[in-house]
């Protein structure tokens, strides 16, 4: 049996030895698409180089691109589970060629790789060519032998792929393999087509039309080839087994869900045990991508699936978190592959725990709603919109879980009602909606950087530097000469640093050999290695290809070099502190402060703050001369080097080393910003803030060198006027603050038992007793500084004075009037607190209250009607 490790390394080696570069997968999260939620297909690292956009760095590649499928117009998640083939997490195995080959070479590299690297029997494969691609069928008679009937002739846009409504476009080959005649199905094409006997392992994707927004096809000057092999699907073919879920790493997964769970993976539980397999894969692959279970974007489809998992899980019969304990299995079988899953078990585990916990507290209530409003459902019923919104929005449930757990009993969901409740309440705005934010890549620079080349960037070793005007854009569009006005300008070279990796753009101005003056006032990549500097031409005219004097602002960037490399320390720091679950999430270093987004839960202390500082001012003190070592990401991270959860890096990275930490250096990490030379440059460094961003997300804010100092000086300042103020010295001031809180909260104690004896009747002078009303007893009074809190109290100690009657008390307090009616139990039948309390609320200028019948308060405006609230109570107990 070949398992699933052997076939995606030997699909790589067979191109490498085709001449193909193997390519890393790329992240989860597109880095050049922000219209798609997540990566779907193994194509989509690839989209700037087949549209034209970007040059590819090689004419062949070759890879195994992790994909997702879970949300949006590419959904399976509803599938999973219950059938053979769909995942919300996948492999597509692709070859690439990039106006290199074409259909001849993909064919037979297809065949080859088919029938002699795999091994398959010839005879159990057949293709599919767009119907007009007389050339694709000619090539698979030619290659594989095929006659007419093993070469089928799809008319339809499943054998016509396009990009878009315009762009590269071509025909497709498909595939397929017969599982044979024992298993229900027709070839593709036929009207028994969707039966499971013939199954796609592959498609070969021609691009070789540019389609035109009239309709039109022009021939591309050099068509490319896009081709995809579900790895779970060819794994399945080649270990003889009919079901994804049968192959060795979902059942390694299995085995380990058997372990944990106690129960046997078969009939009914069987679909449980698939989706926390498969589910396990998307959430563990998407936070090791830097993605975390939120209420939007790309976290709330994570919080989706993770509670799907969950779901099942507690069906299985956890009632504690348990799915995060099944992460070293499946680093055990995947983390050679994706060596990111092993980085980022802490966090994985972390995420996991934290979100089942939360989904656990909440299950058992959401549940017990659910059963009561299906018990009186029948079979193929619909549960109202409303209450499957209600779900969503007071328990947790996604539409889809609630979907989910119907299915089983044959029952659907109104999900036009759904969406009605969901639109009355977001006003329009869909809860999860995605916005990524991210800016589509700009045309322009793309032709820039293939005409021009990329911008060197010299800032590592200076602020100063001489370049070369290689572009010059004025609105969106190139231009050869510029005149006075905004604009953004591309040189050679550049001392002055582009926005990235959390690090503010460098500021400064350029000046130009003719005397023409530019201020700089941000700096942005474009293309992936072009730095673009934006602000505008104050003095003169420039053309493209002068030469220029560039000045970074020197003072600026120092700070920023401060901030940023403590930042590092700090990161270091918190691992130390709060433990290897701790993972960058977001950054903004500018010069005079920085912000530091991480994965946690629940706020620091005051006590672990405190530690992380010193553990960094130990690192500034030490005055240690920091390194930097450029290599290969493999190699770095292999040395130990920490890299942020779905950031993609170069063939080359910086790794920067800072402190010491006894035999190995404090902090290591993989970084493309500036830094200061010796730790000590930082000078002092402190925490000004501390807060939470998202669940199990905390955000650290903090300062250096002058900055801190003057939050330093600004916080002894106030100690010294505090201690000014108090007559005390300024080391007794918190003994001092702390003995002036006791005095407070014992004279506010004395207060508020003053204000109730008096209002009891307590006072120095006789209080009236009760009144009565038709026979009935009413204590009414005003109570005069005595606020919503209190008054109940008093209510409740005058009923038990009262025996059996009526209390109403009025409070006026701090600008506000408070009403709160008691009736004594024997009366509730006659007189309910919430009518009284309601009439002595509409007298105060309220709308009414609520309480029991027992028991009620409300309020109002109109502190000067107290007496007439209670008249309004009289009025109604006399009828």
């Amino acid at each position: 049996m070949t398992s699933v490790n052997d076939i995606r390394e030997g699909y790589l080696s067979f191109f490498e030895k085709k001449g193909h570069a193997r390519r890393p997968s790329a992240p989860l999260i597109p880095q050049n698409d922000p219209t798609l939620l997540f990566v779907n297909a193994g194509m989509v690292p690839f989209k700037n180089i087949f549209t034209g956009a970007e040059t590819p760095p090689a004419p062949r590649a070759t890879t195994s691109q992790k994909c997702v499928r879970a949300g949006g117009k590419h959904n399976d998640l509803d599938n999973v589970g219950y059938t053979a083939r769909h995942h919300t997490f996948f492999e597509m195995l692709g070859n690439f060629s990039f106006g290199d080959y074409f259909k001849d070479e993909a064919i037979a590299f297809a065949w080859e790789l088919c029938t002699k690297e795999f091994g398959l029997d010839p005879s159990r494969l057949l293709a599919t060519v767009y119907a007009e691609d007389d050339e694709a069928a000619n090539i698979w008679k030619k290659v594989a032998g095929f006659n007419d009937s093993k070469i089928i002739r799809i008319s339809t846009s499943d054998n016509f792929w396009s990009m878009g409504d315009t762009g590269p476009c071509g025909p497709c080959s498909e595939i397929f393999f017969d599982h044979g005649e024992d298993i229900a199905g027709g070839p593709p094409g036929s009207p028994d087509e969707d039966g499971d006997r013939f199954i796609e392992i592959w498609n070969l994707v021609f691009m070789q039309f540019n389609q035109q927004a009239n309709g039109t096809r022009e021939n591309l000057p050099k068509p490319s080839i896009d081709t995809g092999m579900g790895l779970e699907r060819i794994a399945a073919v080649l270990q003889g087994v009919h079901n994804n879920y049968d192959i060795d790493l979902f059942r390694s997964l299995i085995a380990a869900e058997e372990d944990l769970y106690g129960e046997k993976a078969d009939g009914d539980k069987l679909a449980s045990f698939r989706v926390i397999a498969d589910h396990l894969r998307t959430a563990a692959f998407l936070i090791s991508d830097g993605v975390l279970p939120s209420n939007e974007g790309r976290g709330y489809v994570l919080r989706r699936i993770m509670r799907r998992a969950m779901r099942h899980g507690h069906l299985l019969g956890a009632r504690e978190p348990l799915m995060y304990k099944l992460t070293p299995a499946l680093i055990g079988e995947m983390g050679k592959a994706y060596p990111e899953l092993g980085r980022a078990k802490a966090a994985i585990e972390s995420a996991l725990e934290q979100e089942e916990a939360r989904f656990q507290r909440t299950l058992g209530n959401g549940l017990s709603l659910l059963e009561k409003e299906t018990e009186n459902m029948s079979a193929g019923d619909s549960l109202p919109g409303q209450v499957a919104f209600k779900l969503s929005d007071t328990y947790g449930f996604p539409l889809d879980l609630t979907q989910d757990i119907l299915r089983s009993r044959d029952m659907t969901v109104d999900v036009e009602g759904f969406e009605a409740a969901l639109e009355e309440q977001r006003a329009g705005s869909r809860v999860g909606g995605f916005s990524s934010g991210d800016q589509a890549t700009e045309e322009i620079w793309f032709r820039v950087r293939d005409e021009a080349g990329k911008t060197t960037f010299g800032g590592y070793s200076g602020t100063e530097g001489k370049g070369k005007l290689l572009a010059i854009a004025v609105g969106g569009q190139l231009t050869d000469t510029l005149q006075t006005g905004a604009a953004e300008l591309v040189f050679n070279e550049t001392p002055f640093y582009a926005e990235s990796g959390g690090q503010s753009a460098d500021h400064g101005e350029i000046v130009f050999e003719g005397g023409a003056r530019f201020i700089v006032r941000d700096v942005q990549k474009r293309a992936g290695d072009l730095n673009v500097h934006i602000g505008e031409l104050v003095s003169g005219d420039v053309k493209v290809g002068e030469t220029a004097s560039l000045h970074v602002d020197a003072v600026r960037r120092k700070a920023i070099m401060a901030n940023h490399s403590a930042t590092h320390l700090m990161h270091a720091a918190l691992r130390k502190v709060l433990g290897d679950h701790v993972t960058q999430k977001g950054s903004l270093v500018e010069a005079d402060r920085f912000r530091f987004d991480f994965s946690h839960n629940g706020p620091l202390t005051a006590a672990e703050i405190e530690a992380v500082e010193d553990e960094v001012n130990a690192q500034i003190r030490a005055n240690l001369e920091t390194s930097i070592q450029v290599t290969t990401p493999e190699k770095a991270i292999e040395a130990g080097a920490l890299a942020l959860f779905g950031e993609k890096y170069g063939d080359e990275v910086r790794v920067l080393s800072m402190g010491t930490g006894g035999d190995r250096r404090y902090s290591v990490e993989l970084c493309g910003g500036t830094h200061v030379e010796r730790s000590g440059d930082i000078a002092v460094f402190v925490i000004t803030s501390e807060s939470g961003v998202s669940a199990g997300v905390r955000r650290i804010e903090a300062a250096t060198g002058a900055e801190a100092l003057a939050y330093l000086k600004g916080r002894a300042q106030i100690a010294a006027d505090l201690a000014d103020q108090l007559k005390v010295p300024l080391k007794d001031v918190p003994r001092r603050v702390a003995a002036l809180g006791d005095e407070r909260r014992s004279l506010e104690k004395e207060l508020a038992e003053a204000k109730r004896k008096l209002a009891m009747g307590g006072g120095g002078s006789a209080p009236a007793g009760p009144e009565e009303i038709n026979g009935i007893k009413l204590l009414a009074r005003v109570a005069e500084g005595v606020g919503g809190k209190e008054l109940r109290t008093l209510v409740d100690e005058a009923k038990a004075q009262i025996g059996s009657g009526i209390v109403a008390f009025v409070g006026v307090a701090d600008g506000k009037a408070g009403a709160a009616v008691g009736v004594t139990k024997d009366l509730t039948d006659r007189f309910s607190a919430v009518d009284l309390v309601k009439a002595a609320s509409e007298a105060l200028g309220g709308k009414g209250g609520g309480g029991r019948p027992d028991m009620a308060q409300a309020g109002g405006p109109d502190t000067d009607k107290a007496d007439e609230a209670l008249d309004a109570v009289r009025a109604l107990i006399k009828g």
